[in-house]
């Protein structure tokens, strides 16, 4: 106000506060709360958050009031100064009375979809709380997983492993979710055996709390909701077994489940539209999967049934075609007119679908495995190396994007048994992508000293 020569009533005005009130603030006879300080630093025609930094010291000078620190670690997040949450936060926890109200507002940034933001709170809960046994630690621990979920496999896996010990301790309603979220992580890296454990386990957790819940006279409102009807935990976790027996071999096994997932209709007592629909679903698989684990048993005169029977279901269609090439490779089968006929939705490129979902790191690991599935039928076919290298080669850049070892073996042993059929350029190119697994290798190798 002195540099500029501006009387305070003006200055006041120009900030819509109150002259009286500002006259307090700068006596120093009244503490500033977040929106008079960025109403005087937008009069000063400076960027909102410039007075931040010393905003921290102002909120810790006298008496810590909550309820002005709140809305500022808000806007922080809203404005990305990280920074200054991580200020704030660390300051705060000298107090650990503190700590339920920054676990209240991680939940509140963690719903409102600032995850970064809220695993900082996530973090610094945690680590006040890491020789207790309470749901909050647990329900930190899976939110701070969920939160770490990438396109990395191997980074994925490692998230899983470290918050498989605090599940069990999770609220009931969010286990059942959060053993779902296990097993995509497990399903992506092939760890089929852990699959069908931890979709067992989904099973016994998820039909204990049906029966209860029907048995209980609660109304819906008194009791905490699952993210998806109770019913759905155990289809889905008769998918899953399901597909852990396909993945073996075991494909007798397989349409066991399939029965079960698909019979929704005889057990499930709720009739509202959200269950008619989840049971049509289910069911929807329970027939295609019929089609395709007889396809893979050897009764291949059910190709073309099953090949019209998705082509009316466009978010099914890449996922059949996938095991399509597969069943062609293992029992060399021409389906040169199928590939043809859904080359448009090769790879599918929707990341979700009703009641199920296909995150795009699940989708990213299921076409860098049809792209090596591909590229062997087209090296059987024998008529086009170039085109099959060329495939050969964009399985093996995916497969690294997302780290995804047992996709990078694969596509690395086919290119060496056929790499006299490359050109100049794809062997450029498979230089090129080996050094980066090489890169890929050394990371997880300091990774693994970091550790010891």
């Amino acid at each position: 106000m002195s540099s500029n020569n501006v009387i305070l009533s003006h200055f006041a005005d120009k900030a819509g506060i109150n002259s009286g009130t500002l006259s307090r603030i700068i006596q120093g006879n009244k503490t500033i709360s977040m929106n008079q300080l960025i109403a005087i630093t937008l009069g000063m025609g400076l960027p909102e958050d410039y007075f931040f930094e010393d905003y921290i010291d102002e909120c810790f000078s006298l008496i810590i009031s909550i309820r002005r620190i709140r809305p500022f670690i808000v806007r922080c997040v809203e404005l990305n100064r990280l920074d200054c949450v991580e200020q704030v936060v660390s300051r705060l926890l000298d107090d650990l009375s503190y700590v339920p109200v920054l676990f209240e507002l991680a939940e509140e940034l963690f719903h409102n979809n600032y995850h970064t933001a809220a695993g900082i709170l996530y973090k610094s809960v945690r680590e006040t709380e890491k020789y207790q046994h309470s749901e909050r630690l647990a329900l930190c621990h899976y939110r701070l997983f969920v939160i770490d979920l990438g396109e990395d496999l191997e980074e994925n896996v490692r998230a899983a492993a470290q918050f498989e010990l605090y599940v069990y301790r999770l609220d009931e309603a969010d286990q059942l979710e959060a053993l779902k979220q296990l097993m995509h992580v497990y399903r992506m890296v092939h760890k089929w055996a852990k699959v069908d454990a931890v979709a067992k386990e989904l099973h016994r957790i998820a039909t204990i709390q049906y029966n209860l819940q029907q048995k209980s006279e609660r109304k819906d409102s008194e009791v905490k909701r699952t993210e998806r009807p109770i019913y759905y935990y155990i289809l889905y976790a008769y998918l899953a077994r399901s597909t852990a027996c396909e993945e073996c071999g075991d494909y007798k096994r397989a349409l066991e489940f399939v029965t079960l997932y698909g019979s929704g209709h005889n057990w499930i007592e709720e009739n509202d539209e959200e269950a008619k629909q989840i049971i049509e679903q289910f069911s929807e698989w329970a027939v295609a999967n019929t089609y395709l684990y007889r396809l893979m048993s050897g009764d291949v005169g059910v190709l073309n049934e099953y090949a019209d029977y998705v082509s009316y279901r466009e978010e099914e269609i890449f996922v059949a075609v996938r095991h399509i090439v597969q069943a062609a490779n293992f029992y060399r089968l021409n389906v040169d007119n199928i590939l043809d006929r859904f080359a448009p939705y090769i790879p599918y490129q929707s990341d979700k679908k009703d009641f199920g979902e296909y995150k795009p790191a699940i989708m990213k690991e299921s076409y860098a495995q049809f792209l090596g599935e591909l590229a062997v039928y087209r090296f059987n076919e024998g008529k086009d190396d170039i085109s099959a290298i060329k495939i050969l080669l964009e399985g093996l850049d995916i497969s690294i994007k997302i780290n995804s070892s047992k996709n990078i073996i694969t596509c690395m042993s086919l290119f060496e048994q056929h790499r006299d059929c490359a050109n100049l350029e794809q062997r450029e190119k498979f230089k090129k992508l080996s050094s980066e697994v090489y890169q890929l290798n050394a990371k997880k190798n300091n990774i693994l000293l970091d550790a010891l």
